[in-house]
């Protein structure tokens, strides 16, 4: 199987650039993976293609602001740092890393990894800036896939202070500002530690989500923080020999509990976006029992693939040649995943993270 079977064509103008005003009235296209059907709605329509004793699983995980711009406290040069993983004392430990002189790490000193850019401004030693002094980082390693570990001081609470002064990591390919921060953001967000938003869940609003409920649709949320590697492209010809990125996730024993119960009555399983799949996927056996707790995933889903919890799936427009497609791919089969593609090119749906829904079921 060629990573160049997942390729489309798209115009550059159909990439979403901003979100719509009201989430719920992106553009859903449903398609019947038995069949191939296409059928074109709009979001605020996804109730009638559920049936009460349906579950959706969300992923609650909320986007860290976690892009970081500064300067080199000596030159006054900028660096950007892109904060990816928060490290544990353990994590701390391992790393050899000796404590700030003359601090309480509880009160104002925590160490991230991040990518730095550009590499050269941040080399061992260099301090950083951030909010003209409010927030001071410095550079105690460097890893050797290049990433950087950063002690960052300050005054208060870290999350309160990066909410101040960080901004969203929006993906590559959208090149407008966002004018709201909130709009790359769920509304039921809770668990901190994404660098990038389980996108499909945009579309919902607190208000769809009660009159899903009040139809008798049930609602379970698991967390899988998405990591940058949610963006890094298939480099390799073969599809099986690419290596996945890997991500923590976490299922609670009353979700477990939730969607065990769901199916053994006749329900169906509908994950709202691919990290909602994945960490089903993850967490069940091949009985299809879901079972709680936390790890970290690295699960690569392409067509041969036999889901063992899935039984339908709300997702966005995914790259060309991606992990994600092969994933809807596998699930719809390829054929008529790249035909709802082509389908969704020809009638101008918005693409990508910003863009329009589709409806597997």
């Amino acid at each position: 199987m060629k990573t160049s079977d997942f390729n489309y064509d798209l115009p550059p103008e159909l990439i979403a650039q901003t979100p719509l005003t009201d989430r719920t009235a992106s553009r859903l296209l449903v398609l019947n993976k038995d069949t191939g059907e296409l059928s074109h709605h709009h979001f605020y329509d996804i109730r009638q293609f559920l049936r009460p004793g349906d579950r959706l699983v969300l992923n609650d995980t909320k986007v860290l602001p976690a892009r970081l711009l500064g300067a080199r406290v000596d030159t006054g040069t900028p660096v950007e740092i892109l904060l990816l993983k928060r490290l544990s004392e353990q994590d701390i430990l391992r790393e050899e890393i000796p404590p700030c002189p003359g601090r309480d790490t509880a009160a104002g000193d925590v160490i991230w990894e991040g990518l730095a850019g550009p590499g050269k401004r941040a080399r061992v030693g260099h301090r950083l800036s951030f909010g003209e002094g409010k927030m001071i980082g410095e550079i105690v390693k460097v890893l050797p896939d290049g990433n950087r570990l950063v002690r960052f001081t300050f005054e208060g609470i870290f999350e309160e202070v990066l909410d101040q002064l960080g901004q969203m990591p929006l993906p590559p390919y959208i090149h407008e500002t966002l004018q709201d921060k909130n709009r790359y953001q769920t509304v039921y967000a809770r668990e901190e530690g994404s660098a990038a938003a389980p996108t499909a869940g945009l579309h919902f609003t607190k208000e769809l989500l009660a009159d899903l409920e009040a139809s008798g649709i049930d609602i379970s949320f698991v967390t899988l923080h998405v990591g940058l590697g949610t963006f890094r492209p298939v480099k390799v010809d073969d599809v099986e020999s690419h290596v996945m990125h890997r991500e923590v996730y976490r299922v609670s024993e009353e979700t477990a509990r939730e969607i065990n119960d769901t199916k053994a009555a006749g329900g169906r399983i509908i994950a709202v976006g691919t990290t909602s799949c994945r960490t089903l996927e993850s967490a069940s056996t091949e009985d299809g029992i879901v079972h709680p707790g936390s790890s970290e995933t690295g699960i690569f889903i392409y067509p041969g693939y036999r889901f063992k919890v899935l039984d339908g799936l709300i997702t966005n427009f995914h790259l060309p040649e991606s992990t994600l497609i092969m994933l809807v791919s596998a699930l719809a089969g390829k054929e008529n995943i790249m035909n709802a593609y082509h389908e969704a090119v020809k009638e101008k749906y918005r693409f990508f993270s910003f863009g329009d829904a589709m409806f597997i079921n």
